[in-house]
């Protein structure tokens, strides 16, 4: 580890905060706040990523010696490592929230990988900071685990995120209440290590547009541009109006993809939009189980539903709207952001025809072909229809004898067969005589769905029992997962009960269907 090297363009560039100390407070002027990790009392490796930890040129020897639990728990700093919390203000349910900030999360540094590339290793639960307002900067392990398990998940799922290198506990006990109901109890403590190449938010911009602080929010601006999007070129005028346009388009692909396999983020505030496009803040996420649209596995959204599953391309160019908001006062006028937004929107419809076309099975999605689709997420909403075992099974139906029986381990109420039957059989004569005038084979056609609709997800409950598991003391059910999890679109035999639809009991427990932003 004493090989690693550091370059910290974010802090060495940026104007940061002269003030040294955590008292919470207003940051004016300034991207970032030095901030030290507080040590905890026993830091203990639980996980690690082994492709991440190779990327970043760790090696097995590394992930084996004390010190690096002691590093990545927070205890020590490595040389080269300049510590900070950054100041980002954001839109929180619709409403602006004022500064925020890196309230828990203090970024290490910005790592340069053997092979060149730039990657920022933030830990977080690693202790208070001036944006931590009352709270204690600490995290427990039921949401660390859980960001630590989903993150990796969405990387082999080939959806744009954030990554994680290692999950390490502090043997220090945090209090938290979990569903804000005046019951607090104290949890196991952990810090996740998560890794980006950037951890700018939308909320970095707004917060000094808010201000009206043109200057700082000029030099993040070309900062972003020049260090995270070195690729674009031309004036500032028009460097700045390609990286908005490339912000859009990277944020509809990312949101495709979540729709693609059944991710809800559960809490797509502006301060959790990545300007990179990549998944970030794995808080009250959830997946889609039985196909419901007006789901979300948030408790604090339950009532307005404003971040459920069907309404996340929307909530996307929402955000980013947000964001050009800010960047108003860098433009002569608003052409290139409205065509950004509109460029989203393109980007978004193309994204979702192309993916839907894969779950299908088809070569490419007609016209003709929008109405078939619709009428099957309908009969799946109504039916109660498991989305990942539906797709997974529409790729061995049969296009000349479609069989409605093949599905069996997708419906969540038996019930539902008698119910729905008649529609969805007919649903798959219609289907099946689609395929029929593909240029696509049989063979081609599985193919192509078994790449686009996963075997596995990091199910609700799933990850509940890892979490359930972990707090004991037994991480083989962690172990497990992320196994399985690094080869989604694998059959994986030895793992087959892992792919089952969500148990009964399972369907209202907490952690399992609903959860909090407490963590």
């Amino acid at each position: 580890m004493k090989q690693l090297r550091f370059d910290n363009r974010f802090v060495s560039e940026l104007p940061g905060d002269p003030v040294d100390d955590l008292s919470p407070r207003q940051v004016h002027g300034a991207c970032w706040s030095p901030v030290r990790p507080t040590p905890v009392r026993a830091p203990r490796l639980l996980a690690y990523a082994t492709e991440v930890a190779a990327m970043l040129g760790l090696t097995p020897d590394d992930l084996a010696t004390p010190e690096f639990a002691t590093i990545f728990g927070g205890n020590r700093l490595l040389d080269g490592m300049r510590p900070y919390a950054a100041c980002y203000g954001g839109h929180q349910f619709g409403q602006w929230a004022g500064q925020l900030g890196d309230g828990r999360a203090i970024s290490l540094g910005e790592l340069i990988a053997p092979d060149g590339q730039r990657w920022e290793l933030q830990l977080k639960g690693a202790g208070p900071t001036p944006y931590s307002r009352r709270a204690d900067g600490r995290a427990v392990l039921r949401s660390s685990l859980r960001e630590f398990l989903c993150s990796e998940a969405m990387h082999h799922l080939g959806v744009p995120t954030t990554r994680a290198l290692s999950l390490v506990a502090t043997g220090e006990a945090v209090v938290r209440d979990m569903f804000y109901d005046g019951n607090p109890r104290p949890e196991p403590g952990a810090i996740v290590c998560r890794v980006a190449p950037s951890f700018i938010r939308f909320g970095n911009f707004e917060i000094f547009a808010a201000r009206e602080d043109l200057t700082t929010l000029t030099r993040l601006v070309d900062f972003t541009i020049a260090r995270d999007f070195p690729e674009l070129e031309g004036d500032p005028l028009t460097r700045r109006s390609r990286w908005f346009h490339t912000v859009c388009e990277r944020t509809a692909l990312m949101v495709a993809h979540w729709m693609r396999v059944g991710f809800v983020h559960g809490v797509m505030n502006s301060d959790n939009m990545s300007i990179l496009g990549l998944t970030i803040d794995y808080g009250p996420y959830g997946w889609i189980d039985n196909f419901d649209p007006d789901w979300t596995p948030n408790t604090t959204d339950a009532t307005g539903r404003r971040y459920r599953f069907g309404y996340q391309p929307q909530i996307a160019h929402w955000n980013l709207a947000c964001l050009a908001n800010a960047l108003v006062p860098l433009f002569p006028d608003t052409a290139p952001l409205e065509a950004g937004l509109e460029q989203y929107a393109n980007a978004y419809s193309e994204a979702n025809r192309t993916m839907t076309a894969a779950k299908l099975g088809f070569d490419r999605m007609e016209p003709e072909d929008l109405p078939l689709a619709r009428e099957l997420f309908t009969l799946m909403q109504q039916a109660e229809l498991d989305m990942t075992i539906w797709f997974r099974t529409l790729a061995r139906l049969d296009r000349e004898a479609p069989d409605l029986t093949l599905f069996g381990e997708a419906f969540y109420r038996p019930e539902a067969r008698d119910t729905h039957g008649v529609a969805l059989s007919s649903w798959l004569e219609r289907y099946a005589a689609r395929l029929r005038h593909d240029d696509l084979s049989p063979d081609q056609r599985r193919r192509r769905m078994d790449s686009a609709n996963p075997c596995f997800i990091p199910r609700n409950y799933l990850a509940q029992q890892a979490i359930d598991q972990a707090e004991q003391g037994q991480l083989a059910p962690l172990q497990r997962l992320m196994t399985l999890l690094r080869q989604p679109y694998a059959e994986q035999p030895e793992h087959a009960d892992l792919a089952a639809r969500r148990p009964d009991w399972a369907r209202h427990r907490a952690g399992c269907s609903m959860l909090s932003c407490s963590s």
